[in-house]
């Protein structure tokens, strides 16, 4: 007799939120169009501070959703693994789908008290010079060895989580996607006026942001009316900003700062840059693609599954900046060029990297693992 699932399975989602980011918006995305007759989702964030600004819970909230805060007192609170196995039991949770370093750790131990079944979704594995830091995201990577399944959301994601000895058995993998809801793909390309240059993502060191500013500089020298604009904060913005004001084109440059609806930004951009040295499947890389906002990057894993060079965008190897302004020439001073990329590459978002497919991949996972 085969069983019938009568009532959808509850999943929680778990992050230890540092702003509103790519891991943010990304849970968002998949809660968005998850089908709810199937899949009940909810969000736990930590909130390590009165002051902790937690604009995800709202997001989640406006979804219809139910969001919880747990206090985190300092960096990392071995409390809120009790609190959150309390929290699991409360609210029937059959499945804790967790987010970043710290809420692996925690949740690794949280879900076993409680019982659960676990996923972690990786969203990228940083670097840094912090001890203390890394030792938290060494701690995080092991803790992927405790959970029943670990879904990457890359082919580069994959081999990193691979090399930490994951078993293979518990790996899957499951393509990025972007949400397409209240994304309208752009079909005007005036190449009349000024023109302005976007990036978006956090302004930290694996970014490698100073590179666009040196190819800024580069082309604006003999582009009257060029703009470069930077959405973003993090670490290394006060860097950037005091490399930028040394530079010619210092009046045309400007660092916006965190924006909650960057959306808006994006679709006054003529052309959308990327510089990083690491990335998994970029999802501000994804919206600009779907708007149809032609893009110019270095070729990276991750970048690479979304930009086939010549096709749905520009791509130059990493590190050679006179080949990205080569790019960035091409996709400003060719409208036709520049139009055809952009269509290609929302037809290349719709067809593969949509949050709606990547839901319904992910309900099939909650459903075989609740079997």
């Amino acid at each position: 007799m085969t069983n019938v699932q009568t009532q959808p399975i509850k999943v929680l989602h778990f992050i230890c939120s540092t702003g509103f980011y790519g891991a943010e918006k990304w849970i968002l995305a998949l809660a968005n169009n998850s089908d709810r007759g199937l899949v009940h989702s909810e969000l736990v964030v930590t909130r390590e501070s009165d002051d902790h600004d937690l604009e995800l819970t709202r997001e989640f909230s406006q979804l219809g959703l139910p969001a919880h805060e747990l206090e985190m007192r300092g960096r990392f609170d071995l409390r809120v693994v009790r609190k959150l196995s309390k929290l699991i039991k409360q609210q029937g949770i059959q499945v804790l789908h967790t987010h970043g370093y710290k809420s692996d750790i925690i949740g690794a131990l949280a879900g076993r008290m409680a019982g659960v079944k676990c996923i972690s979704t990786p969203h990228g594995f940083e670097t840094t010079e912090d001890w203390k830091l890394n030792l938290f995201i060494k701690l995080g990577c092991y803790s992927l060895r405790f959970f029943d399944l670990v879904v990457p959301l890359s082919r580069e994601l994959e081999s990193d989580v691979t090399r930490m000895k994951v078993a293979p058995e518990k790996i899957r993998y499951i393509r990025n996607g972007v949400d397409l809801k209240g994304i309208e793909f752009r079909d005007t390309h005036d190449f009349s006026g000024d023109r302005k240059v976007g990036f978006i993502g956090q302004m930290i060191e694996r970014k490698n942001v100073r590179d666009l500013l040196d190819v800024f500089d580069a082309v604006a020298q003999d582009t009257p009316g060029i703009q470069l604009c930077l959405l973003g904060d993090g670490a290394s913005r006060p860097e950037y900003e005091a490399y930028a004001a040394t530079l010619a084109s210092a009046d045309r440059i400007e660092f916006v700062g965190f924006v909650n609806n960057p959306l808006d930004y994006l679709r006054t951009f003529d052309l959308f840059v990327m510089s990083s040295q690491l990335e998994g499947i970029p999802r501000c890389l994804m919206e600009s693609m779907a708007m149809g906002v032609p893009v110019a990057a270095y070729d990276i894993p991750g970048i690479d599954q979304l930009i086939e060079h010549q096709v749905t965008g520009l791509l130059a190897p990493f590190g050679d900046k006179q080949a990205l302004e080569t790019c960035w020439r091409q996709l400003l001073g060719d409208a036709a060029l520049s139009k055809r990329i952009a269509l290609a590459a929302n037809d290349r978002i719709n067809q593969r990297y949509s949050a709606a497919r990547m839901a319904k991949e992910y309900t099939d996972l909650y459903q075989q693992i609740c079997q």
